[in-house]
């Protein structure tokens, strides 16, 4: 059984990104929605995950708009590959207006 679960930190100001949305596309092409709480997590997609390559789509435009006036990326897209048994992943997401960068966490 595999989980999933996202963090959002901005790097510029060293903080949390509360109330990003995020769409998360699954092997199959279906598709789940979710948004940042307050410390920019996210875990609750109301499954569990099978084997397969997903792309988790961090829609962070308007966040940096409105945060620090600009920015170069309109979504920014993280394609994985989970495997079977793989147990539980983390995909962070470091970002500021013109660079961004993420890892397989824990």
């Amino acid at each position: 059984m595999n989980t999933l679960s996202s963090h959002v930190l901005d790097t510029t100001n060293g903080k949390p990104v509360a109330g990003m949305q995020l769409t998360l596309q699954l092997p199959d092409g279906s598709t789940r929605e979710g948004v940042t709480d307050s410390d920019g997590r996210f875990k609750d997609w109301g499954t569990t995950f099978s084997e397969g390559i997903y792309t988790l789509r961090f829609h962070c435009q308007r966040y940096l708009v409105d945060t620090h006036g600009k920015s170069f990326y309109p979504h920014i897209d993280i394609t994985f590959e989970l495997e079977a048994q793989g147990g539980h992943y983390h995909v962070p997401l470091l970002i500021s207006p013109f660079g961004f960068s993420s890892y397989r966490g824990s």
